[in-house]
């Protein structure tokens, strides 16, 4: 069987050379890129980008695509504050995802991610109701540009995403699936999750957690190999699910142990992979 990619997350800046070069450094040859900046993504930093990663021999697998307003990671505020679902910051969102597909066909690369925020469990919630028909006006935006739009798991459990999937029905969606997530939210076994979802998974984020130990708090990220997701049984799942996408390593700290962890994070996946 065919190994996954090792992949690892990196940030869109104004001049990304330096940002894909840190891929190539860590032996690997694939990443995903990040911004919540819609003032980057321009005709000029997209150019540098695409320019650095053919230099560097590095695929990129997908554009994670942030947006302006609060967003608060936690159980009392994320709610209100998150992805599509909060009504105040709709309609901005929706445009400046549209705005993030637009630059990611412009440089073909395949598709948008983005986390959509805490939808609701009951599908005759108007909040569900409307937060559905924003996501489609997105996913139909990307659609039209030739791109996928993928879900980044965390806020919603797998059954209500497996029922926005469906209900939105426009063929180019996929899932980020982040095992981390669903742990840190207290939503799902990640293993388990790939029965309800495994089919829609096109990328994955290789993170780890805990899950959380009050209500209103987000469980602990811990370095990869120290938190409940099972990547002994994960990856071998997702392979079974038909998946062949890559495991991009995402550690949410900065400075010289995130390299370290990072490293760890290659090491425990490589035989793995």
């Amino acid at each position: 069987m065919t190994k996954l990619p090792i992949g690892v997350l990196v940030a869109l800046v104004p001049e990304p050379e330096p940002e894909i070069r840190k891929v190539v450094e860590l032996g690997l040859r694939s990443c995903q890129v990040c911004s919540w900046n819609p003032d980057v993504w321009t005709k000029t930093t997209g150019e540098k980008l695409i320019a650095a990663a053919k230099k560097h021999g590095v695929t990129i697998t997908t554009f994670w695509a942030g947006y302006p307003g609060p967003a608060v990671w936690n159980f009392r505020e994320g709610p209100g504050t998150i992805g599509l679902v909060p009504a105040d910051f709709r309609d901005m969102r929706v445009e400046v995802l549209k705005k993030a597909a637009d630059f990611a066909a412009q440089f073909k690369l395949p598709s948008i991610t983005t986390h959509v925020g805490f939808l609701p469990v009951n599908p005759a919630d108007p909040v569900f109701i409307d937060s559905v028909a924003a996501i489609k006006e997105v996913a139909v935006h990307c659609q039209q540009r030739g791109i996928e739009f993928w879900f980044e798991t965390g806020q919603e459990t797998p059954v209500t995403l497996l029922r926005t999937i469906e209900l939105v029905g426009t063929g180019n969606l996929g899932i980020n699936l982040d095992p981390a997530n669903l742990i840190l939210y207290g939503m799902a076994n990640p293993v388990d999750a790939l029965d309800v979802f495994g089919k829609y998974v096109r990328g994955v984020h290789a993170k780890d957690g805990l899950y959380p130990t009050n209500g209103m708090e987000l469980g602990q990220e811990t370095p990869l190999g120290d938190g409940k997701v099972n990547f002994p049984a994960l990856v071998p799942k997702l392979k079974a699910c038909g998946f062949t996408g890559a495991l991009t390593i995402e550690r949410e700290i900065s400075g010289d142990q995130q390299i370290a962890d990072i490293k760890k994070a290659i090491t425990l996946l490589e035989p793995l992979s």
